[in-house]
């Protein structure tokens, strides 16, 4: 059983920081990119940024760029999103997932997904 468990969501201000968590087991990582998506209300799933697992590649959607960054952990089965100068427009649910083939941009593309984070932030 494959499981992803996100972390680290919570209410913020304007221009402040979060750090994001996604742990990861039931089985060997090593062959799968890892990404973040997120979820605003009423709104269909972003992609926010993708990882390989060992972290020689990193892609970022255009409106974080600059501002978020995706690492990983291999030691821990642990990938990270760093939030900084966040803005309300990234409120949202977000979400962990994995891919071992595929389009990073496309949700289409990964086979397994964690719950979900909220992400709120105030003006």
């Amino acid at each position: 059983q494959v499981q992803l468990v996100e972390s680290g969501g919570e209410l913020v201000q304007a221009g402040g920081s979060l750090r994001l968590s996604c742990a990861a087991s039931g089985r060997t990582f090593s062959s799968y990119a890892m990404a973040w998506f997120r979820q605003p209300p009423g709104k269909e799933r972003e992609f926010v940024a993708s990882i390989s697992w060992r972290g020689t590649w990193t892609y970022y959607g255009d409106s974080v760029k600059g501002r978020f960054t995706i690492s990983s952990d291999n030691a821990k089965n642990t990938v990270y999103l760093q939030m900084n100068r966040l803005k309300p427009e990234d409120t949202a649910v977000y979400y962990c997932a994995a891919r071992d083939s595929g389009s990073y941009e496309s949700p289409i593309s990964y086979k397994y997904w964690g719950q979900g984070t909220q992400v709120t932030v105030s003006s």
